[in-house]
């Protein structure tokens, strides 16, 4: 796994500790050496440190282990020795083996030492003495008990150098105070208290004390690609140290190699400290199969290695080995962007060809190859390219700069005819061209062709917008119709319904007559869903349904104020008024009194001028209104309820807009593009709130929002989006979250990114459906609860029983010019019959 990914602090210590026990013999000990030297370049760890030097003490009787070990001290030292908070551990630990080294040299009880002796003694304590001297002029915690060890330790006055050195580490070390304490009360990840550390030091200029700092918040930060990248960039303007520069970026690309700028930071600082040319290829393939999560971050690795082939190319020399490695890059990397990028993403990732327009330039100006330059922009053009001005402008100061006239001419002509954005633009270059130099000609044939080209280019605009005047007037036309066709509709619906009474009245007339008392069966009113017709458009034969309540009979009153919203003159929306109208829509058909509610709930925001509710023919309400201000400020506002909840359900507020006029609206007000600061959470338990899941996510970042997805109904979808304050928080809550257990469910956690919404495809018409007449069902064709009023004796008789399968009977296919009926269900008893028949 540490092939592949860098480890953690714990991950290596335990392996590490799991490695020294089984470690006995001197080949295993080597081993475990390798795997400290390993670990130490992960991420700076003082712990990791300090376990190797404890390791390397253990072999001090080995063949020069003293001196082993006082090379992993000073390189401990050097690597985390400025450490605020750890690093007096390390000196401590340091000082202790120097101590036991003292002791080992002191002679015998009583005896005089040999000036042999006496030197390694002297040489000893100066040592520790220089041991204690350097850490005594470094801010680190616990200064003064050191330098009190260090006067009781010490037969000597301590020299007034290190104290004066002791005093200024002190001072240090209180400007530091602040900033660690905030660290050590602050919550992971900790991002904004290290980029105020890495500020301060940055301002103090210690190279060594900043790139401390930076180790230290990238130990915790490992998968922020800015912050990696601020630190490489420091390294590669002010360190400038091969070693250190080249592993930095290493281990960035290591934790983020999803990031592009960092695999091309590398490709610079290795060309830049003279790296192999095999090593810089192999880093890029690589970065090639880092698994970019953008098209385009695959065009800006191929256009860095693309730079970095050009530079080493000699074009002094008309040809080499390595201009033909450049050619096959270019071909290559034209290549992989159409078969791999574009199956992968469904895009190039480079509409503009600018890898080939490269290519282009590198032909007609360092090969002086114009031929191969002319063939690359004819390709570029044959990819949807050519109706650009500015494309065709870029090809012909290419060809100005270093081809001849008469392919400028050729171009220019070209894009006359071609350009569809700006042909003006062209049709002036070219005339400038011919002004300049065009024989005379010249000069009439471009005048015609632009002349020609403008005429067309103008006629198509014309027509252009003719067809959009007619739209608009044809779509005027079928809102007057289908205005016209509800008037027409209401007054045949009030005359069916008096042509009715006449004839209840003509029955009652009759009933004297005759001397009958008969009575009409009581009619229903529709429940809205179901699938019975209005009574208005059902015959009733008296007697049909056995004898009915009498008129004066309790359902009187409640036809009576069913009917109650009828009499109310529907008010038509004014679309001049749009500006200062929001749509209401997602309400409650319950709703009571929607005028009187929605007044209340907006008048928060400005005045209220109207609210226009909408009813349907049986009074109603349809859940949504027009709610009117005063002022467009106030209808602004009232956009901020939107998603309010109203009666347990979410109330959608929108703008007023004409999509009639306007196709191309859309309410919907959150992205669905790729947002690198927002997470997409999904598998969250429905009774998860708000405020739970924001406690859970604040722990990785400053949380700006949290949206839950809810259904119309208000009901949570058990999904979410959470938005930070930067895509540093989003990928480190990433990588904490996902997996994550919240209340018995497992959530999965991903950067927001929808996928793009395909539009349903239409099935296409059969033929039998194209035969059927449309008046068979109806003006609005055949409705889901479309029901057959020819009685079922008649369709047995019409249609006899074939066979009966699966529980529906179906119709023999018998040939009639009627439309085929539809199967109908079974009952159990005819289901039961079926059964003992066989």
């Amino acid at each position: 796994m540490s092939e592949l990914f860098p480890l953690t602090e714990e991950i290596w210590l335990d392996w590490l500790k799991d490695e020294i026990k089984m470690a006995s013999e001197i080949s295993e000990r080597e081993k475990v050496y390798e795997l400290f030297e390993r670990a130490v370049k992960d991420y700076i760890c003082p712990e990791i440190w300090l376990e190797y030097a404890q390791y390397s003490i253990g072999g001090i009787g080995q063949e020069g282990g003293i001196e082993r070990v006082r090379s992993i001290f000073e390189r401990a030292l050097t690597a985390v020795g400025l450490h605020v908070t750890k690093g007096t551990a390390l000196w401590e630990a340091y000082r202790e083996f120097e101590n036991a080294i003292l002791e080992t040299a002191q002679p015998a009880p009583g005896s005089i030492p040999s000036p042999e002796q006496q030197q390694v003694l002297c040489s000893q304590l100066e040592k520790i003495h220089t041991l204690f001297r350097r850490q005594l002029g470094i801010p680190l915690l616990d200064m003064e008990a050191s330098y009190a060890e260090y006067e009781e330790w010490s037969e000597e006055p301590i020299p007034e150098t290190t104290v004066k050195n002791y005093k200024k580490a002190l001072q240090q070390l209180e400007k530091c105070k602040p900033y660690e304490e905030a660290l050590l009360g602050a919550e992971t990840p900790k991002l904004a208290e290290y980029q105020a550390y890495i500020d301060f030091e940055m301002k103090a200029g210690d190279p060594a004390r900043i790139q401390l700092i930076y180790e230290r918040a990238l130990a915790e930060n490992c998968l922020v690609p800015d912050l990696w990248a601020r630190y490489n960039q420091y390294l590669d303007r002010q360190l400038k140290v091969k070693e250190l520069v080249l592993s930095a970026h290493d281990r960035a690309v290591r934790n983020c190699p999803w990031t592009v700028g960092l695999w091309i930071r590398y490709l610079l600082a290795m060309e830049r400290h003279r790296v192999e040319h095999s090593i810089i290829s192999e880093m890029f393939e690589k970065a090639l199969n880092a698994g970019f999560i953008q098209a385009t971050d695959y065009v800006e690795i191929w256009q860095a290695y693309l730079d970095y082939l050009r530079r080493r190319v000699d074009f002094t020399q008309d040809s080499s080995k390595e201009l033909e490695e450049l050619r096959s890059a270019f071909a290559r990397a034209v290549e992989y962007l159409k078969q791999e990028v574009e199956e992968r993403f469904s895009e190039s990732g480079d509409p503009s060809c600018t890898i080939m327009q490269n290519w282009a330039r590198v032909e007609a100006r360092l090969c002086n190859n114009m031929q191969k330059a002319r063939e690359l922009w004819d390709n570029i053009m044959t990819k949807g390219n050519a109706k650009y001005a500015n494309m065709w402008l870029e090809y012909y100061n290419l060809e100005r700069a270093h081809g001849d006239t008469q392919h400028c001419r050729k171009a220019l002509h070209r894009a006359v005819q071609c350009t569809s954005d700006y042909p003006e633009h062209v049709c002036e270059v070219l005339l400038t061209l011919e002004r300049i130099e065009g024989t005379l000609e010249d000069w009439d044939a471009a005048v015609q062709k632009t002349e020609n080209r403008l005429a067309r280019v103008n006629e198509q605009r014309a027509k252009a917008a003719e067809k959009e005047a007619a739209l608009a007037k044809q779509e005027e036309e079928r809102a007057e119709q289908r205005k016209q066709a509800r008037a027409e509709k209401k007054a045949s619906k009030k005359a069916k319904k008096t042509r009715i009474g006449d004839k209840r009245k003509a029955d009652e007339d009759d009933e004297g007559e005759w001397g009958q008392e008969e009575e009409l069966p009581s009619k229903r009113h529709r429940a809205e869903g179901d699938g019975v017709l209005p009574e208005e458009d059902m015959e009733v034969e008296p007697g049909l349904f056995g004898r009915s309540e009498k008129p004066d009979g309790p359902a009187a009153p409640k036809e009576k104020a069913s009917t109650s919203r009828k009499d109310i003159p529907k008010v038509f929306h004014d679309s001049s008024k749009d500006k200062v109208t929001v749509f209401v829509s997602n309400l409650s058909y319950t709703m009571a009194e929607p005028e009187a509610k929605l007044r209340e709930l907006f008048g928060s925001c400005g005045e209220v001028v109207e609210v226009r509710a909408v009813f349907n023919n049986k009074g109603t309400f349809r859940g949504y209104c027009y709610v009117q201000f005063g002022e467009e400020e106030a209808a602004r506002q009232a956009l901020a309820l939107d998603r309010t909840a109203v009666e347990g359900r979410p109330m959608f507020v929108s703008p007023c807009v004409d999509k009639n006029k306007n196709p191309d609206f859309k309410v919907f007000r959150y992205s669905t593009t790729l947002e690198k600061h927002k997470l997409f959470i999904s598998g969250l338990p429905f009774s998860c709130t708000k405020e739970e899941l924001e406690e859970v996510c604040k722990a990785h970042g400053n949380v700006k929002d949290i949206r839950l997805v809810t259904n119309r109904a208000g009901k949570p979808k058990g999904l979410a989006y959470v938005e930070y304050e930067n895509e540093a928080q989003a990928s480190q809550a990433v990588l904490k979250m996902d997996g994550l257990t919240v209340k018995d469910h497992v959530i999965k956690v991903m950067i927001s990114n929808p996928p793009l919404r395909k539009l349903p495809e239409r099935p296409e018409p059969s033929k039998a459906s194209l035969a059927l007449p449309r008046q068979i069902y109806g003006a609005r064709g055949k409705g889901r609860t479309q029901l057959s009023m020819m009685p079922r004796a008649l369709q047995r008789q019409s249609n006899p029983v074939a066979k009966a399968e699966n529980g529906m009977v179906q119709n023999s296919p018998a040939v009639s010019s009627e439309p085929p009926a539809e199967p109908k269900k079974m009952s159990n008893a005819d289901f039961a019959k079926m059964l003992l028949k066989k």
